[in-house]
C-alpha cells in the first residue's frame, strides 16, 4: 500500500466516523469520493485492494468498513497516544485543539525546557520538564511525538525521542530530519512539515496555475 493510498484510507476513515456520529448506517462509494475528493472508481478499486466489499445496491456498512479500516491503520479500543515536544506557540495550539480523539488520537503530554511553561496547570495535557521525557514515555506506552522547537533544539529533541523509544515523529520544526537507523536496525519514521515550505509552494502554483 502506497502512500497516497495510506492518506485515502486515513480519509475514508474520518469520514466514515463523522457519517456514524450523524446516525448513518451505509454509504455508496460515491459518498466516500464526494467527501474524500476523489473518483467513486479509485474507492472501490482500494477497498477491491483492501478484500473489502460491498452490495451493489447497498453499498457499505459504515460500522464494517470503519471496523476494517480501523484494523488496517492499527486503531485499537484504546486511544493511540502522543506526545509534544516544545509547548510554544503551535505546541499548545495542538494541546487545544479537540479533533484529535475522535479518530482515536490523545496527547498525552508535553515537553519543555521553561520552568515556566511546565510550571503553568492552565493547559488541558500536563507539561512536564524535559528530564521526565523517557519515564513519561514508557508510562503511557507512547510511540509517536511531535517536535514543535525551536531550530536550535531540533537536533537534541530527536535524539532525546529515540533514545526514550518513541518510533515516528511529526517535526514541525524548520530543520529538515532525516532518520537514522538504531542499534536494533530499526528506522524512526519521520514526517517533516514545513508551513513556510508549504505555502512558498502554494504562492507558486498560484503563479503558475495548471491548466
Amino acid at each position: 500500500m502506497n502512500n497516497d493510498m495510506v492518506i485515502r484510507i486515513t480519509r475514508y476513515y474520518r469520514i466514515l466516523n463523522r457519517l456514524k456520529s450523524l446516525g448513518l448506517e451505509k454509504v455508496f462509494a460515491h459518498n466516500l469520493a464526494d467527501a474524500a475528493g476523489v473518483s467513486a472508481a479509485i474507492v472501490r478499486k482500494d477497498f477491491s485492494l483492501l478484500e473489502i466489499f460491498g452490495q451493489k445496491r447497498g453499498g457499505y456498512e459504515i460500522l464494517d468498513l470503519i471496523a476494517s479500516l480501523g484494523k488496517i491503520l492499527g486503531k485499537t479500543d484504546e486511544p493511540q497516544t502522543v506526545i509534544i515536544i516544545g509547548c510554544g506557540r503551535i505546541g499548545k495550539a495542538l494541546m487545544h485543539y479537540n479533533g484529535f480523539e475522535p479518530d482515536g488520537i490523545k496527547i498525552v503530554a508535553g515537553f519543555d525546557s521553561d520552568p515556566l511553561v511546565y510550571n503553568d496547570n492552565i493547559h488541558p495535557v500536563p507539561i512536564y520538564p524535559i528530564n521526565r521525557l523517557e519515564e513519561i514515555v514508557k508510562g503511557h506506552n507512547v510511540d509517536v511525538a511531535i517536535i514543535t522547537v525551536p531550530e536550535s533544539a531540533t537536533g537534541d529533541s530527536y535524539q532525546r525521542l529515540v533514545h526514550a523509544g518513541i518510533r515516528g515523529i511529526l517535526n514541525f520544526s524548520p530543520i529538515t530530519l532525516k532518520p537514522t537507523p538504531l542499534k536494533d536496525g530499526t528506522v524512526p519514521v519521520i514526517h517533516n512539515v514545513n508551513i513556510a515550505l508549504e505555502l512558498e509552494q502554494l504562492f507558486y502554483e498560484l503563479q503558475f496555475p495548471k491548466r
